[in-house]
Formats: structure tokens, sequence, C-alpha cells
């Protein structure tokens, strides 16, 4: 469904009301550009005579709000007026700061928004932000950070009548452009070009040593990130998880130690991706290429058998560290000895990851112009539109659209919905019709 066909059937304004005062809040992962949303969305309300105050890092210190920690200018939150807003579109970096904070992690399910304890969180959340006077909440992050942001709205719609409202509207952030109802998000073609030269360098180098890369790029859910990189930077292959139910899938029985349930997960299976990659290089080769880079995406590690996630740590949403798991390395491993099981001979493979170079690059001059049509439209949607509780989407020539958060996540579960590559689309498409990818 597109963002504009979303909107316009199941979009409906409350009644008016009167902002005095907004906060702008960013989450989750750094992104280029993040400064062009943030201040031309706080130029926006300033020009209307709306106050404005920009939350410190994430939810990270809305949590702790109470009777000994009272939120408090320059530790909790900044004034954001045309001083502190001055030339700061295109830098890089986010002006305030950012964190992983999930306010909104005990409430799973719509019938946990009932139980004070489980939306204690959010509660706190809503009092730190009326205590300082705030009608509006301008969010701004990724899939978790619009989970939160929609946890909040629905924990607001269970209070009393005469409780404060505060609207909460979401700008769409991650280079992984892995959202629905938006085609593009701000930072990802510069993301793209960043790693992307990155890969065109190892090529170089690769090509002068007669070696292979695997560079490993951010891309937890979906497989944008590295297919854009690898397009952009002339890769030899690129894989994601959009490619394992391509003849790349297992299954894997595990028992609980604790209960002793058996339950069977989807999973990579390693062996078949290791020969894709070594079909590869022996097809290169027979073109007279004995060099090459193969770009992943780091997503593919949750499809790991359990052995390779002993000991790696979790984060508040419950998504494993991936960087831990070090997907590249282990791929090195397994396909050095493959290519020299089939060949006779040894080919040097080194593995890296890339992405974190990439997440606070200089915004390039579509991602300015993209950040900026959509802080402008958190604006528009609060204050012209009078909406709460809605995506600010772009299409076509930057139109501004606003998607109702509940067309973007799961209404059980209340996870987002990701948005994956679709395989065989002319996107897809693209990149293997640009790779030698050893088609069956």
């Amino acid at each position: 469904m597109s963002p504009s066909a979303s909107a316009s059937t199941t979009l409906s304004a409350p009644s008016p009301r009167q902002i005095r005062r907004v906060a702008i809040l960013f989450a989750g992962g750094p992104a280029p550009a993040a400064n062009a949303v943030i201040s031309t969305a706080a130029s926006a309300f300033l020009r209307n005579n709306i106050e404005v105050i920009g939350i410190l890092n994430g939810y990270a210190h809305l949590v702790e709000y109470g009777p000994e920690h009272a939120m408090r200018e320059g530790r909790d939150y900044m004034v954001l007026n045309q001083k502190a807003l001055r030339r700061s579109r295109n830098t890089r970096g986010i002006m305030i700061g950012t964190a992983r904070t999930n306010p909104g992690k005990d409430v799973s399910h719509p019938s946990h928004l009932t139980d004070p304890k489980l939306t204690g969180r959010l509660r706190t959340v809503h009092e730190a932000l009326a205590s300082l006077g705030v009608d509006a909440l301008v969010s701004i992050g990724g899939d978790d950070t619009l989970k939160t942001a929609n946890k909040f709205k629905l924990y607001q719609d269970h209070l009393p009548a005469d409780a404060k409202r505060i609207a909460v509207v979401h700008v769409p952030k991650t280079i992984d452009n892995d959202y629905r109802g938006i085609d593009f998000t701000f930072g990802y073609f510069t993301a793209v070009e960043t790693l992307a030269n990155e890969i065109r360098n190892l090529l170089a180098d690769a090509e002068a040593t007669r070696s292979y890369y695997i560079a490993e790029c951010m891309g937890r859910s979906a497989g944008w990130l590295a297919y854009g990189a690898a397009i952009a930077g002339e890769a030899s292959l690129a894989l994601s998880v959009e490619d394992i139910d391509q003849g790349l899938s297992a299954e894997e029985t595990l028992t609980d130690p604790r209960t002793g349930v058996t339950s069977t997960r989807k999973i990579m299976d390693v062996a078949k991706l290791v020969d894709l990659m070594v079909r590869a290089m022996l097809a290169r080769e027979a073109e007279g290429k004995e060099f090459g880079v193969i770009v992943v995406a780091e997503g593919l590690a949750q499809y790991l058998p359990a052995s390779y996630f002993e000991g790696v740590k979790f984060d508040e949403h419950g998504h494993i560290s991936l960087a831990q798991t070090n997907l590249a390395r282990t791929l090195v491993k397994a396909v050095e000895a493959e290519y020299k099981k089939r060949t006779g001979k040894t080919k040097r493979l080194t593995g890296l990851q890339l992405g974190y170079e990439a997440r606070c690059a200089l915004p390039h001059a579509f991602d300015v112009i993209l950040g900026s049509q959509l802080g402008v439209g958190a604006y528009r949607a609060l204050v012209e539109n009078n909406l709460d509780g809605v995506l600010i989407s772009c299409s076509g020539q930057l139109n501004l659209h606003y998607v109702p958060f509940d067309t973007l996540v799961d209404p059980d579960t209340l996870v987002t919905v990701i948005r994956f590559i679709q395989t065989g689309s002319d996107f897809h498409r693209l990149a293997r019709f640009l790779e030698n990818y050893p088609h069956d």
C-alpha cells in the first residue's frame, strides 16, 4: 500500500488543539542528515511562535524522571532557538544526541496498556514531558523508535478524559531503509555512497593482491544498504536475508533446557551459502578475474545456527548484537576451506565489518533536502493538519504524506512491520545483472 493511499483511507484529525511547546527527540543509531530534520522542524515551529526543546539522548533521561530527578536544562534537554540552529542543517552527528533506551519494552500486547506496572516507564515519559509543558512530541528514529512512539500514543489513549494529551508524530530514520510507509529514508543514500567508496577501495586492493574481501554491511532486517552499496561500489556479489528463501534455508530444532519444550526455527544453510560464494569466485576466475569483494548484510547472522550465539548480548529491544557474531570472519574461514577443497589452491580472503563509518558521514544534498522536507512535514502534520499518531512520509517530488501508526505496526504484537527488498523486483534484478551471480 502506498503512503498516500494509507493516509487517505484511515486518517482522521482530532479536535483542534493549541500547541505552545514542542519536544524533539532522536533515538536509535545515528544517520546522516539527522540535523537537517531537527533544524528544519525546529525552525518551522519557531517561525510560528511555538517554543521548541530538544530532548537529550533519546529516552534515557525521560525514564529517570521523578521526585529526585526533575528535568533539567543542559542535562536532560536543551532549548532549540535560532542561535542553536544556526548553520546546522548540513552538519554531522546529532545535535541532541541519541540512545537506545526503550520505555515500552514491557508492553508487547494491547492488553498490557491497561496494566499500571507494565506501562510504568511510558507513564514516566509522559509525566516528564508534561512537566516541561510539552504539547507535542516529534519522534525521530528507526522501526524500534516508531514502535515506542505508537505505544506512547496508545498509552495516552487509555488515560482519563481530562488527562493531558501530548500529540506525537514520527519521522522515519534508518540507513537500512527498511521502513514501510516511505520510499527512502533520510541518510540512506549518504550511507550507501560512503560504504560504496569503501568497497571501491577494497576492490582496487583485491585486484592488486589477487585476493577477496567479504564485507559485512549494516542491515539488521533487510538488504537495502548492502545491495545499494554493492551496486554503487561494483561488488562481485551481494547477499542478504531476502536471499535465504532462494534455496539457502534450513531448519534447526531447539530444546529449551528449562521446560524441555522443542521448537524449530528457520536458519541459513551455511554450506549452501559458502557453495554460492565459491561458485561466484570460480565464475570470475573463468573470466580472468582472480579478485573481488563479496557484500553480505549483517542480518544474515540472525539465521546462523544457535551455536554461533553463545555469549552474544541482546539490546533493550531484544535484538542480538550482530557486531559480536562477526559474520564476515565466520564466512571467510569456511570459504577459504571450500575453495581449497575444490581447486587445491589457497585464496586469501579478509573479512571486515562496514557501517559505523557511514552513520555520521557528512550528508549528501539529497539527504539534506529529504530530511528538511520531513522536518517541515512534522510541523505541517501537527500544526497545519492537527494530526496525531502519524509517520511523516515523502514520495514523488518530495510530496508529503502522513501514514497512521496503526497501518505500520502489527496490532497483536505492537511490533513494526519491516519492508524487505522484493526478490525478483527490478532493484533486486539490477544487483543480479551487474554481478557474477552463479545462476543454476
